[in-house]
């Protein structure tokens, strides 16, 4: 009696067969490209598992009495599909629904496989892993869960992994941090867990690291010099970053926020060829010390427990967010004069600050496009100034909480 599983196996043979059969009958007929039964029965599977969303026609063409080469989104190099790009990729197109088939790891010359945003349900398939050519793998906004399949780790020409917002969980594979050409790890908005894996000097290509938003804990581990690219805000990190970031000296871009980072902030960070620098909402500490004059555009470094005199060299920043945190002494004139410089913004709210260096007649020229926000320090505010709504309405702390204060 022939069982269900030798029924499956004596009918793949015969789907080999048929499609082989067909691939004869296209060329007989002048077909120039003939693609290999293979990837032709995997391209089946994956259009099976998948369907446009109401709006969407990229399945439309998709008729497999046709050479699948001339495929929307198919490219193919010979009979091989070398790259794959499931959906519209154009501004405001609908996605598609459904599932990711693992015949995706039959396509064992792809390079290139995209999925545009939509609502694709269900693992990221461990197939994948398979298809040992893949350079760049993004399959982002769209409702895939469960873990990360360690297996991609281990893909050896992989450079670009963007799985981002989604609903994937679990830790961070291990294998990422030892995958030889991996330059982009996108994995951010997501609800993966565990702590990060520890990250080799040997991994020399990695660029851009982008793990913020999911809730990742313990300690930022040692990470690669090559990194110009960090962002791991809105976790739950502990522990402290002082002998991370001073390693960082190509970093770019920098977003530490919305943790629970300790001890001090190194002062080398300041000097960092950075557009925004984002340290805010952790548990920070000590004085703030920078190497020299700071240029970065945005500084925020609010809602810590940073202490000491506030720092002069921040004058030339464009947006200084220090409040919140336990600044005391007076606010260097430096810093004023730089709203009369280019600086827009200046929070030093819910500090413990003391007055002014400069008097209040000077700090009254300030241009009317400048923000300047003393509310809730150890002094009367010298002039009315506007305030985010978050400061509250109280003007300067209770006496007792200043003992330095002279009033």
């Amino acid at each position: 009696m022939t069982t269900t599983m030798e029924c499956r196996c004596l009918l793949r043979p015969r789907r080999l067969l048929l499609v082989s059969l067909w691939s004869m009958v296209l060329a007989s007929a002048g077909v120039v490209g003939i693609l290999d039964p293979v990837d032709f029965l995997a391209l089946q599977a994956i259009r099976k598992g998948l369907e446009d969303m109401p709006g969407s026609s990229f399945f439309a063409a998709w008729d497999f009495t046709a050479d699948p080469c001339t495929f929307s989104g198919v490219l193919c190099d010979g009979d091989r599909v070398v790259a794959l790009a499931l959906g519209d990729p154009r501004a405001g197109s609908p996605g598609l629904q459904g599932r990711l088939d693992p015949a995706l790891g039959r396509l064992s010359a792809l390079a290139e496989l995209t999925l545009v945003p939509g609502r694709v349900t269900g693992p990221v398939p461990d197939a994948l892993a398979r298809c040992s050519d893949l350079r760049f793998l993004a399959l982002s906004k769209n409702l895939l869960s469960g873990p990360i399949p360690p297996t991609l780790g281990a893909l050896t020409h992989l450079r670009t992994l963007d799985l981002s917002y989604n609903q994937l969980t679990g830790p961070v594979p291990t294998a990422f941090a030892a995958a030889p050409a991996l330059s982009n790890l996108i994995l951010c908005h997501n609800q993966l867990s565990g702590p990060l894996p520890p990250f080799p000097d040997s991994s020399s290509a990695l660029l851009r690291l982008d793990l913020k938003h999911n809730q990742l804990s313990g300690p930022v581990p040692p990470l690669p010099p090559s990194l110009q690219y960090l962002a791991l805000g809105s976790n739950a990190l502990t522990g402290a970053v002082d002998a991370v970031l001073p390693c960082l000296t190509r970093l770019n871009f920098l977003d530490l926020s919305s943790n629970q980072l300790q001890g001090p902030i190194p002062g080398s960070v300041f000097a960092l060829p950075l557009a925004k620098l984002q340290l805010q909402r952790n548990a920070f500490s000590g004085p703030v010390a920078p190497d020299g004059d700071v240029i970065i555009p945005v500084v925020d470094l609010s809602y810590n427990r940073l202490w000491g005199r506030l720092p002069p060299q921040l004058a030339a920043v464009g947006r200084l967010y220090l409040n919140n945190n336990r600044f005391t002494g007076e606010v260097p004139s430096r810093l004023v004069q730089g709203l009369t410089n280019g600086m827009q913004l200046l929070y030093l709210q819910h500090n413990f600050l003391t007055g002014l260096e400069i008097g209040p007649a000077a700090a009254a020229t300030i241009p009317v496009g400048a923000s300047l926000c003393l509310q809730y320090n150890c002094m009367a505010p010298p002039f009315d100034a506007p305030c985010p709504l978050k400061a509250g309405n109280q003007r300067m702390r209770p006496v007792d909480q200043c003992p330095d204060w002279r009033g």
